[in-house]
């Protein structure tokens, strides 16, 4: 009897410390959402185009995407004259990339397409991140360049993940780990967010990003946000 008490004493306390830990998850969450200006004003957020300017290694380069909430992302680059596209739906993906020999459209594979679709939703993965079909786990405390920041592990169902670390004061993204399986490679890529500001409509978007990926550093400056705008969904079907 007292070993069974013993047992229950111990799950009641593990249960107790993994809702306390949902909890205070959730609590970096909300004030996250607060710090870009709010559940109410991001749910209304149906459309963002943003230009920005690229640069690669030395290289400049120019750039728009466009995000249809929960439905298209489309990222276009023109790069020294060659335009680069990027799509990614609710259903599949595409891309056409000359650079890489690639002058007509093709599928995006199943795996990278469920690893890139973070990208349909403009207000952020963490926003209702529960009924995108994400979970949360808080992981403590680290600093990122001296300053105090919560580490979140995100996960999709598929099993990618994301790592953020949300400054403890000002409760923006000061940086993101991305772990992702495609083609039957792992790959992990990483961002760092600086100059935060508030656009017109409201939306607090970080001006300046700095993307790692494998062999490549891209420093990207944000130029032009305009939320609600009007977007073709055709410039996500691919061309035939």
């Amino acid at each position: 009897m007292n070993s069974l008490r013993v047992v229950l004493l111990a799950a009641g306390s593990m249960l107790a410390a993994v809702s306390m830990n949902a909890q205070t998850a959730d609590e970096v969450v909300n004030k996250h959402i607060e710090a870009l200006g709010g559940k109410e004003k991001l749910t209304a957020i149906k459309t963002m185009v943003s230009e920005y300017d690229m640069d690669i290694m030395g290289n400049q380069a120019s750039g728009v995407t466009y995000q249809v909430n929960g439905k298209g992302f489309r990222n276009e680059m023109d790069f020294g004259g060659q335009k680069i596209i990027q799509v990614v739906t609710d259903k599949g993906g595409w891309g056409i990339n000359p650079m890489a020999g690639q002058t007509a459209a093709e599928p995006m594979p199943e795996e990278m397409v469920k690893a890139s679709q973070y990208q349909l939703y403009p207000g952020g993965i963490l926003l209702d991140y529960a009924g995108k079909g994400y979970t949360v786990e808080l992981q403590g405390k680290e600093d990122v360049n001296s300053t105090p920041a919560y580490k979140l592990l995100v996960k999709s169902k598929e099993g990618n993940e994301t790592t953020m670390w949300i400054d403890a004061g000002t409760y923006h993204i000061l940086k993101s780990n991305n772990k992702l399986s495609a083609q039957g490679q792992e790959m992990e890529t990483s961002a760092v967010f600086t100059n935060y500001q508030k656009t017109d409509y409201g939306l607090v978007v970080p001006i300046n990003t700095e993307v790692t990926l494998p062999g490549v550093t891209l420093n990207i400056t944000s130029k032009k946000v305009e939320v609600n705008k009007e977007v073709d969904m055709k410039l996500f079907e691919q061309p035939k």
